[in-house]
């Protein structure tokens, strides 16, 4: 009987648990790609260039995530700042909307997937 009790165990905490999250200081890198694809990409674009329609008619134009040399100047919570409350809130354009809605955590993942885009690549001090 014992045995069994232990082996539900471990499922139960598999299935809790999930899948593994590659993890990038408090954010998930996944969880980051799926919302930033969502909510950012319209402007940004999918790899983080803002190559889209809707980002070349904006003045100013929204800025370029993989641009390694301004980014990784910026700490996660100056990143976090723009996202959670917008870009005015950082001395950046109005243009770019608050994302009130999102929790710390969500907000974490999408810096973690931020912090991938950029190049040369991110280094966590």
């Amino acid at each position: 009987m014992r045995p069994w009790i232990i082996a539900c165990g471990v499922v139960v905490c598999l299935e809790v648990g999930g899948t593994p999250h590659t993890a990038i200081g408090a954010g998930y890198v996944e969880a980051g790609a799926k919302l930033y694809h969502e909510r950012c990409a319209p402007c940004h674009g999918l790899d983080g260039k803002a190559p889209t329609p809707m980002a070349q008619a904006m003045t100013p134009k929204p800025r370029d995530h993989t641009d390694g040399a301004y980014m990784n100047q910026l700490s996660d919570a100056h990143i976090g700042q723009a996202i959670k409350s917008g870009g005015a809130a950082v001395g950046k354009s109005p243009m770019m909307p608050a994302q009130t809605d999102l929790s710390p955590q969500q907000i974490d993942d999408v810096v973690a997937f931020v912090r991938t885009l950029a190049v040369p690549p991110y280094r966590r001090p």
